[in-house]
């Protein structure tokens, strides 16, 4: 199966951690971000990735190179300009196959969720997207999730007035399950974000699900973070 590691942004808020290299270079006790990322696509069956590229391109593909080492296929795609997260798939759209689902996982998250779920549910409820979900105060996503898995409310970047008016308890993890086909009405090199720009129409199509997260996940976006994941993933692998 195919997959995407989204690995072109600056990592701006992580300061001086990422001033030399690309935050899923980031060490976490001793390997990078990315090498856990891959390796637990890989676990999953996922074994033929691209990995979109911008800041720090070169550091990526030394390290990661055509993928063997971990037994996998990787390819990139380079953005000139960043494209956001919609807009880097949509410019890797060839590599996915038309009738086949693909995993994209954003590249600043450290997690070791089973992979195997989310295309169960995927399939089983015939999706367009489903995402793994969490549950996290004050994150920058709402998520209305029903108990069959259809996701019926999705808010990206809420407001204090939504957060009060809608108080749902699930947010997007960064993992996702996708179809080729809700690209299509995007033009290649258009910025375009998947939150954003894509899933509330899914939402109003009933074809959004959601996966509560089962395994361990961290999102790796500030420097207090960074500290807590090497803890936290030094626990989790032992």
């Amino acid at each position: 199966m195919k997959a995407m590691i989204l690995a072109a942004g600056l990592g701006t808020r992580l300061g001086e951690l990422t001033e030399s290299i690309p935050k899923p270079m980031l060490d976490i006790n001793g390997r990078p971000l990315l090498a856990y990322n891959i390796e637990n696509l890989v676990r999953f069956g996922f074994d033929e990735i691209i990995i979109n590229l911008h800041y720090m391109p070169e550091v990526i593909k030394d390290f990661a190179k055509d993928g063997s080492k971990f037994n996998a296929k990787i390819e990139y795609s380079y953005e000139p300009e960043l494209l956001g997260t919609a807009g880097g798939v949509r410019n890797a759209i060839d590599f996915f196959d038309d009738n086949d689902p693909f995993l994209v996982i954003y590249g600043d998250i450290w997690t070791n969720q089973n992979l195997h779920d989310i295309v169960d549910v995927h399939n089983r409820n015939n999706a367009l997207a489903t995402l793994v979900l969490h549950q996290r105060k004050g994150s920058n996503s709402l998520v209305k999730l029903e108990e069959n898995n259809q996701i019926t409310g999705f808010i990206e970047r809420p407001s204090a007035e939504e957060r009060t008016a809608y108080p749902f308890s699930w947010v997007n993890s960064g993992i996702q399950l996708l179809e080729k086909k809700i690209l299509a009405n995007l033009k290649k090199s258009e910025f375009a974000d998947l939150p954003k720009n894509i899933y509330p129409s899914l939402v109003e199509a009933g074809k959004l699900f959601g996966l509560p997260l089962s395994g361990n996940r961290i999102a790796i976006d500030s420097a207090d973070r960074y500290n807590t994941a090497c803890k936290l993933v030094k626990r989790w692998n032992t």
